[in-house]
């Protein structure tokens, strides 16, 4: 869906398909249903996961052409790549496998390169196109930065290349998040100045590779929106893209919060935890697991703490009810912002990719719950009107 010059998509990530077979049905079976209910004159934008396998296969033989056509007779568009998860994503053990292979690796470039190449073809002349990735590596697996350095400059020089030979701009966001190589506003600030400094082209690094700005993600760090947005437009770091989603919150002081939060401990995804207390010190946890085990060894005392987030995207509509609840006013104060600051940032993606591990008391029609997720975004984005 576009409004003047901005798109809004839903990520098919929440959608389980590896190969280019299984994405192209996947394409046909959910996304367009949701077309019909929401954009059935206008074009409809779509954001597009596509693993490394799914990549390489649209890459051969008439694929990619066989595709454009099909966008352009569904009247469908492509503005955005989703490229952090590589492999699978859905059924099996994602949790830190999510991060490899990482930014220190060749197949992470190569990957990355295949996804240009990629929106670059189905870019109109004059438009924008992006991509989003992991922010470099995982916390836990101490990678070599300057290697990191090496590919991200590769990938700008590519980002370059391919946006001068078609005449669009293209552009590469990394996503922080809760253990990542850089996870909060902090360490983006810091991550992005080292990686400016380093490479001696910082006005290259600016102008194609910024960072993807999640919404749950800097809301589990207790970000404030305005603050983290406004600091990273003062930084010259382009904002590439927003994902719009909320995480769990819940209130560690209530006597039945460790029963409730238990149906959100699940095998497929990190969930990490944080807790604040009243003098604005977090404590993480790796997982729902861990933080768990430190309530039972007694480690951990959570009548400490003021408020406690977990990374588990919910729907943006959704607030649960006591002891729980969400982190919608980020996401508010989100829409605000873009509302006050027309043209800084132009894509912007629903990503609640969690559907298929929701408690049962959460579950709903997936069609049901795409379009109430667009319908909440557009009643809470004063400026957003289809065009």
């Amino acid at each position: 869906m576009q409004s003047h010059s901005s798109h809004l998509a839903y990520c098919t990530n929440i959608h389980p398909a590896e190969s280019w077979d299984e994405t192209f049905a996947m394409l046909n079976k959910h996304v367009l249903p949701v077309r019909d209910r929401l954009s059935q004159e206008k074009p409809y934008a779509i954001g597009l996961r596509l693993s490394a396998l799914a990549a390489r296969e649209l890459l051969s033989d008439s694929n990619l052409s066989s595709f454009k056509n099909w966008l352009g007779q569904e009247n469908c568009y492509v503005f955005t790549i989703n490229g952090f998860p590589y492999g699978s994503f859905h059924n099996t053990r994602v949790k830190e496998q999510v991060y490899r292979p990482d930014w220190t690796s060749n197949e992470r470039l190569e990957y990355t390169q295949n996804l240009i190449t990629i929106i670059a073809a189905l870019t109109p002349a004059k438009g924008e196109g992006s991509i989003s990735t992991l922010p470099g590596s995982f916390k836990e697996f101490d990678a070599a930065e300057e290697e990191i350095f090496k590919r991200l400059l590769d990938c700008a020089h590519a980002l370059e290349a391919a946006s001068l030979k078609t005449g669009t701009d293209l552009h590469l966001g990394l996503e922080p998040e809760p253990l990542g190589h850089f996870e909060n506003l902090t360490e983006t600030l810091a991550f992005f100045k080292r990686f400016h400094a380093w490479a001696q082209l910082p006005q290259l690094i600016q102008k194609r590779i910024g960072v993807n700005y999640d919404t749950c993600h800097f809301a589990l760090e207790y970000e404030k929106a305005t603050q983290a947005l406004d600091a990273l437009h003062q930084a010259e770091i382009r904002i590439s893209k927003i994902h719009l989603s909320n995480a769990l919150r819940f209130d560690p002081r209530d006597p039945g919060v460790l029963d409730t939060i238990a149906s959100f401990d699940e095998p497929t995804y990190l969930h990490q935890v944080l807790l604040k207390d009243s003098a604005q010190q977090i404590q993480r946890y790796r997982d729902l697991p861990e933080f768990f085990e430190a309530v039972r060894n007694q480690s951990l005392d959570l009548s400490s703490y003021t408020e406690g987030r977990i990374h588990f995207h919910i729907p943006l509509y959704d607030t649960p009810p006591a002891p729980l609840s969400s982190t919608q006013n980020h996401t508010l104060e989100t829409l605000q912002w873009v509302s006050q600051h027309p043209g800084l940032c132009q894509h912007f993606e629903i990503e609640t990719y969690t559907w298929g591990v929701f408690p049962e008391t959460m579950q709903v029609d997936l069609t049901d719950q795409i379009e109430q997720e667009y319908c909440w975004v557009m009643s809470h984005w004063p400026t957003f009107t289809i065009s």
